[in-house]
C-alpha cells in the first residue's frame, strides 16, 4: 500500500488520539469556561474533525468505496475515467497533510496566546463543507465527505463562529477574516490545479503550493490582529 492510500489511515488513528485527549484530558487555556467555549480546545477538535473528514474522503466513504474522492474530483474537472485521469495523487496527499497534521497544530498552539489564530483554523471547515454541502444540493447525490460535512463540520463551525462573535477580542473582523481566508484558501487550490493541468505550472510547484496554501488564513487573521493593535487603527 503507497502511501497516497496509507496516510488516512494513519489520520484515523491520529483522530482517535485526539479525541481521547479532547474528553479525558484538558486541552483547554481558559479554565473559567467550559471546554466547548474555550477557542484552543475548539482548534483541536476542528483538527479531530478534519482527520475523520478526510477518512471519509480518502479512506473509504459512507459507501464502502476506498480513496473515493480523487473520483469525484477527476470528474469536476472532465475526466469521467479514474483511472485515465492525470490528477496525481500526490497532489491529493499535499492538499490534506499540511492543512490538517500541520495547520491545525500550529493554529491551535499560537491560539493559546492569540485566540484569533486559533479561530482562523475555522476557516477550512466552514468553506470545505459548503463545497460539499453545495454540489449535494445541487446534485440530489452523495459525494465522499459529505456526511463528517453535515454532522461535524457545519454545526462546529457555526457553533465556534457564534462564539467568536461574541467575544470582544474576536467579533465579526475576526469572524469575517476567517471565512475570507478559507475562500481564497480553496481558490489557491482549484485554481492552482487548472494551472498544472493546463500546463502553466508543474507538479513540484502545484505540490509546493498546497503545503503553503493553509498559511493564508493565519497570515490574513495576523495581519488584522496587527492593524488593530497599531494607534492608527485603534478603536
Amino acid at each position: 500500500m503507497g502511501f497516497s492510500l496509507l496516510w488516512p489511515w494513519i489520520g484515523l488513528g491520529l483522530a482517535v488520539i485526539l479525541l481521547l485527549g479532547l474528553t479525558i484530558g484538558d486541552l483547554r487555556v481558559d479554565r473559567a469556561v467550559p471546554r466547548t467555549r474555550d477557542m484552543v480546545w475548539l482548534a483541536w477538535a476542528a483538527a479531530a474533525t478534519y482527520l475523520l473528514h478526510q477518512f471519509e474522503e480518502h479512506g473509504i466513504d459512507a459507501r464502502g468505496v476506498p480513496y473515493a474522492f480523487r473520483g469525484v474530483l477527476c470528474m469536476r474537472f472532465g475526466f469521467a475515467d479514474p483511472t485515465a485521469c492525470p490528477i496525481p495523487e500526490s497532489f491529493i496527499t499535499a492538499v490534506n497533510i499540511p492543512v490538517v497534521w500541520l495547520a491545525g497544530p500550529i493554529a491551535a498552539l499560537l491560539g493559546r496566546r492569540y485566540p484569533a489564530i486559533a479561530l482562523s483554523y475555522f476557516s477550512v471547515p466552514a468553506v470545505n463543507a459548503l463545497a460539499h454541502i453545495g454540489p449535494a444540493l445541487g446534485s440530489g447525490n452523495y459525494n465522499p465527505g459529505l456526511l463528517t460535512a453535515v454532522l461535524l463540520f457545519l454545526p462546529l463551525s457555526l457553533w465556534t463562529l457564534g462564539i467568536a462573535l461574541r467575544r470582544p477580542d474576536l467579533g465579526w473582523r475576526m469572524a469575517g477574516a476567517t471565512i475570507v481566508g478559507g475562500i481564497l484558501l480553496h481558490a489557491v487550490l482549484i485554481l492552482s490545479l487548472r494551472a498544472w493541468l493546463t500546463g502553466s505550472i508543474g507538479e513540484n510547484i502545484l505540490v509546493a503550493i498546497q503545503i503553503i496554501n493553509p498559511a493564508i488564513p493565519m497570515v490574513l487573521v495576523a495581519v488584522l490582529m496587527r492593524r488593530r493593535r497599531s494607534p492608527l487603527h485603534a478603536e
